[in-house]
């Protein structure tokens, strides 16, 4: 086994026990880099240079016995837009032409402070408003979409390419890509990981969240990512968890989930999927329940209002952060988003308003809901990855859904209400395509979602980096 090919987990064990150097690891994912980006192009820059710097910094810190922790060395890619100080934050976009950032994002200082080694920054789709991320290729087939935003970070990490990355997610940034190419991501509870440095495109709906080969892994990075930063008006001081009778919290850390309610929709989650998304994901709602997990039928809240209260409060959002560069640099922006940035300037106040009332309404209903389960278990993704180029799904009764109204469909309501969703792969299609499970709780409530993910990864077998042609 190569170096690259090492998950989080297994890495910062062996550079804590001194089997394996920052230097060694670095280096490995460098070539792996080298060797995959010809086809996939996950990365917008590389930071080779800096990356051996600090990789040898990180040795030499360990040898005199001053180990940071479990990030300490370990290879990292960051989505295109978080802040670096000295280095590009391009979005994606040719409106950021020769930008460079003043000062360091808090989740890259902090990532910083935690010892990990930046190797580049990963495509994004522009300024993060799409569902493709058109510039990068699946990393399981070249010929069909990575999905987006975050598409260059879950790309990286599917490939070997990162050991592990971040992401944002507005309306599932991260957990559509990772479930469309076999990857975990973690959209924590909106405010606990703070945005300051980070390019926004709707302030009340953006979240940060890491991207990484397992659940454990994502555990391993989400400490280094939270906590209050008083710069960013949304971010919170995270209250203690509260242990719930019947949960199984606090109990067992293993694999037991004797106790946890899941809950599982039957309406919405589950309409207009495809037939073998459908099938591996319950198949692996009932890998849950063979853990000891009690399945519980639930009605989701207001679905038929989650399209219009996501686009209500995300589109003029995102219009008035670009309103000066909209009109002086128009033609710089590349056409799908011009159009949504266009059109967010056609909506009235009283529909954002109503959108905003909606979400209130829709938090509530879905607090009710986490009061009689504890999680909430369902298809991250409709749909594996569609052909590049793809405009529109068919669904087998006929139905015609563009790609980014699929896509987003089922990862909106939880950046709507601000709940915490983790996305796990529950294995391919007969195309050998990745497919995902997303698992929702209560506020705040990462801890038992990453017990129920993880447990559920170890029924499964070894998941290797995708075997890049």
């Amino acid at each position: 086994m190569q170096p690259y090919e090492l998950t989080l987990t297994a890495a910062a064990d062996a550079i804590r026990s001194r089997r394996l150097s920052p230097v060694e690891l670095v280096d490995s994912v460098l070539h792996r880099i080298d060797e995959v980006e010809p086809h996939l192009h996950a990365y917008a820059t590389v930071t080779a240079v800096r990356a051996r710097r600090a990789a040898h910094e990180a040795a030499n810190d360990i040898a005199a016995g001053r180990h940071r922790g479990p990030l300490h060395g370990i290879p990292l890619g960051l989505k295109d837009l978080i802040d670096v100080a000295g280095t590009a934050t391009s979005a994606g976009s040719r409106v950021r032409a020769d930008h460079r950032a003043p000062g360091d994002s808090t989740v890259a200082a902090r990532l910083s402070a935690a010892g990990a080694v930046l190797v580049g920054k990963t495509h994004t789709h522009e300024f993060a408003y799409g569902l493709t991320t058109p510039q990068t290729s699946n990393a399981w087939d070249p010929d069909r979409i990575a999905g987006g935003s975050s598409g260059g970070s879950a790309v990286a990490v599917a490939a070997g390419a990162a050991t592990f990355a971040l992401g944002t997610d507005t309306g599932g940034s991260i957990r559509v890509p990772v479930a469309l190419n076999g990857v975990v991501g973690l959209k924590p509870t909106y405010g606990l990981v703070p945005r300051t440095g980070v390019t926004s495109l709707s302030w009340s709906l953006d979240h940060v969240g890491p991207v990484t080969r397992t659940v454990e892994d994502a555990a391993l990075a989400l400490p280094a990512l939270a906590g209050h930063d008083p710069r960013d008006p949304a971010s919170v001081h995270a209250p203690r968890a509260e242990h719930r009778p019947g949960t199984g919290r606090g109990t067992d850390t293993g694999t037991d989930l004797t106790g946890l309610r899941v809950g599982v929709p039957r309406n919405y989650y589950f309409d207009h999927v495809d037939p073998e998304v459908e099938a591996a994901v319950r198949h692996a709602i009932g890998r849950l329940q063979d853990l000891g997990a009690l399945l519980v039928d639930v009605e989701i809240p207001m679905a038929r209002h989650v399209q219009a209260t996501h686009w209500g409060l995300m589109v003029p959002e995102a219009t008035a952060y670009h309103e000066q560069t909209l009109r002086t640099v128009p033609e710089l922006y590349q056409a799908d988003v011009r159009v949504l940035l266009e059109a967010g300037e056609l909506m009235p106040a009283g529909d954002y308003l109503r959108a905003q009332r909606a979400r209130t309404l829709m938090r509530q209903a879905w607090a009710r809901l986490l009061d009689e389960v504890d999680i909430i278990a369902a298809p991250t993704v409709p749909a594996t990855a569609v052909t590049a180029g793809s405009e529109t799904v068919t669904w087998p009764d006929g139905t015609v859904e563009s790609v980014s109204d699929a896509y987003v469909r089922l990862s909106s309501p939880a950046n709507i209400t601000g709940l915490p969703s983790l996305s796990v792969p529950v294995g391919h299609d007969t195309a050998g395509l990745p497919m995902g499970m997303q698992l929702m709780g209560r506020p705040f409530g990462e801890s038992v979602l990453l017990r129920a993910g993880h447990a559920y990864e170890t029924t499964r077998p070894v998941r290797e980096p995708a075997p890049v042609a």
